[in-house]
């Protein structure tokens, strides 16, 4: 390690020098690296918060190109009897629903067993409604071990077995895991004593309704039945109807007695989706615009900082021209949103004419529809065109991304500049020092031979010193 005495020689402060040469060179370097860096980081902000408002607005507008939220039904109904649901099928309109009876599960009982006595030998083949499968019954089978091979099959789908126990033994119990008529239970047995109806052996457990009943039937299998406008009645295997009213999912939850009060639906057309679809677009795009106004200002206020950008003054001329478009719809039709009540004062902010509106959805609401969603022979409605305007803007490869990505490309170019620089001012450093110290070395040996060619003539004979 060597220890440098700078300026001993000379009397010069070198470290003060040397950081002031460096520090001129460095210092407008650095200026400029820094104005570059926010010029960079202001532009990045204020692109990324125009993309992202940009994609408010598109977000949006994409609400209103769904067909699914269009022309839904409302409806009313739901009590202690029946609920109800309607799609854009059900026509608007009333009715009057009585539930004649719930559908129920099959269930069968078998006579009474001892827990460790031998059912019988053969097979069992049981279905309920379209799923059959087959049992195998060794001739040392218990009715415990009957249940558990029923239920661990591996084609079995629709039976639920279970014991119960009384005080006369264990009774077999299987219960359908569908309701109605269709999912009846059925038990056939293939006797190894030759008889398979009779009540000895595995035949004990036969039952069919329409024929043999040896075990016994604890719960018949029914429809659930309503009765619409009194006089309509219909059934099903479940207590849901579908589409008995066009559009309508009806739910029985409860017979109706005698003294009960029918149950009425109502069903009315909702389009609520158009004007809240319609003020989330114009919210959102005010506030694009209060954005678009404060990053473009250019007064004697002050500038904003994307004043003149060509980006911010493309996307909004592109903006304002397809909101004011109107759109052909055939057939001599056309719309704007402007004739769908929304209006711009003169400063360009939207606003919403709910009863421009609503006159134009109870004139004609599949119009409405088709400006929007667009028709199925075309490739799209207004939400659609519209999206493909913003994508080319807020897509992840769209303009604005682009250039976030040049500008964040040219930050990490200044990371490397001041490395660079870093790196520079280190070399000028070390070279001025070795230059100030050289200087510094040769001031000192000149200073060394004066000393010394002054005493050596000081020496000289004849020479008279003045030091008296």
């Amino acid at each position: 390690m060597s220890i440098s005495f700078n300026g001993l020689g000379s009397g010069l402060a070198v470290s003060d020098i040397v950081d002031a040469l460096v520090n001129a060179e460095q210092a407008p370097a650095e200026a400029r690296l820094n104005t570059q860096e926010s010029t960079l980081t202001t532009d990045i902000s204020a692109v990324g918060a125009l993309k992202s408002a940009l994609q408010q607005v598109q977000t949006a507008m994409e609400a209103l190109g769904d067909a699914d939220n269009y022309q839904k039904r409302s409806t009313s109904g739901n009590d202690d009897f029946i609920s109800i649901s309607a799609d854009e099928d059900a026509q608007p309109g009333g009715y009057s629903v009585k539930v004649n009876n719930l559908a129920t599960e099959h269930k069968i009982l078998s006579e009474a067993f001892d827990a460790d006595a031998a059912v019988g030998e053969g097979t069992m083949t049981l279905s309920s409604g379209e799923n059959s499968f087959d049992i195998e019954v060794s001739d040392t089978a218990t009715l415990s071990e009957i249940r558990d091979a029923i239920n661990d099959s591996s084609d079995n789908d629709s039976i639920n077995a279970t014991i119960i126990t009384d005080d006369t033994g264990q009774h077999l119990v299987l219960s359908a895991k569908e309701s109605g008529l269709e999912n009846e239970i059925k038990v056939e047995v293939t006797d190894t004593d030759g008889n398979n109806t009779d009540t000895n052996g595995l035949s004990r457990l036969a039952f069919d309704s329409a024929g043999v009943q040896n075990a016994s039937e604890i719960i018949a299998a029914t429809d659930a039945s309503i009765t619409i406008d009194g006089s309509l009645t219909v059934s099903s295997s479940s207590n849901t109807f579908t589409d008995v009213i066009d559009g309508i999912t009806i739910t029985a939850k409860k017979a109706q007695g005698t003294d009960d009060d029918l149950s009425d639906i109502s069903v009315t057309e909702n389009n609520n989706n158009i004007q809240s679809g319609l003020n989330n677009f114009i919210s959102s795009y005010n506030e694009l615009l209060e954005l678009s106004n404060n990053l473009g200002a250019s007064s004697e206020d002050g500038a904003g900082v994307m004043a003149g950008d060509s980006l911010l003054r493309g996307v909004m001329s592109k903006l304002r021209e397809q909101i004011t478009d109107s759109v052909d719809l055939g057939n001599g039709n056309s719309l704007s949103l402007s004739q769908l009540g929304v209006e711009t004062d003169r400063y360009g902010v939207l606003s919403l004419n709910t009863e421009t509106l609503n006159e134009q959805i109870d004139s004609d609401v599949d119009l409405v529809q088709q400006f929007f969603v667009g028709s199925d022979e075309d490739e799209g409605g207004f939400a659609q065109s519209f999206d493909d305007l913003m994508s080319f803007y807020t897509d992840s490869d769209g303009i604005i991304q682009n250039r976030i990505d040049s500008k964040t490309n040219q930050l990490e170019d200044i990371d490397d500049q001041r490395l660079s620089l870093a790196s520079r001012m280190e070399s000028l450093s070390d070279r001025l020092y070795a230059q100030y110290n050289a200087m510094d070395l040769l001031v000192a040996s000149l200073n060394s031979t004066s000393s010394y060619v002054q005493a050596q003539l000081e020496n000289m004979p004849g020479v008279v010193s003045n030091n008296s």
